[in-house]
C-alpha cells in the first residue's frame, strides 16, 4: 500500500501536513461545536475526538512513506529502471 501511495505521487510532507491540519481542524470543530450548538460541551468533545483521531494515522503515513523515499534514495536510480523492466518483462509474459 505504501508503495502504491509513494507510485501516485504522495509524500512525506503531505501526510505530515495533513496530520498537522487534522490537529487544527480538531481544535476548531471543538471551538466551533462549543459556541454554535446548544448541544453543550459533550458533542463538541466528540467532534474534536473525531477528527482529532485522524493525526496519528497521518503521522504513521508519512513515517512509512519517509522510509519508502529514504529506500528509494538508497537503492539510486539502477532499482527503479530494474523495477520497470521488470514490470514490462510481467506485462509482456501476461503474468
Amino acid at each position: 500500500m505504501i508503495k502504491k501511495l509513494h507510485h501516485m505521487g504522495f509524500k512525506s510532507g503531505h501526510m505530515y501536513t495533513a496530520g498537522m491540519a487534522s490537529i487544527a481542524i480538531s481544535f476548531t470543530a471543538w471551538f466551533m461545536s462549543k459556541k454554535m450548538e446548544a448541544a453543550g460541551i459533550d458533542r463538541a468533545d466528540r467532534w474534536g475526538i473525531f477528527i482529532g483521531e485522524w493525526a496519528p494515522s497521518f503521522f504513521a503515513l508519512g513515517v512509512a512513506l519517509r522510509i519508502e523515499e529514504t529506500h528509494r534514495e538508497l537503492e539510486g536510480p539502477e532499482s527503479e529502471m530494474y523495477e520497470q523492466a521488470e514490470t514490462r518483462t510481467k506485462t509482456h509474459a501476461g503474468v
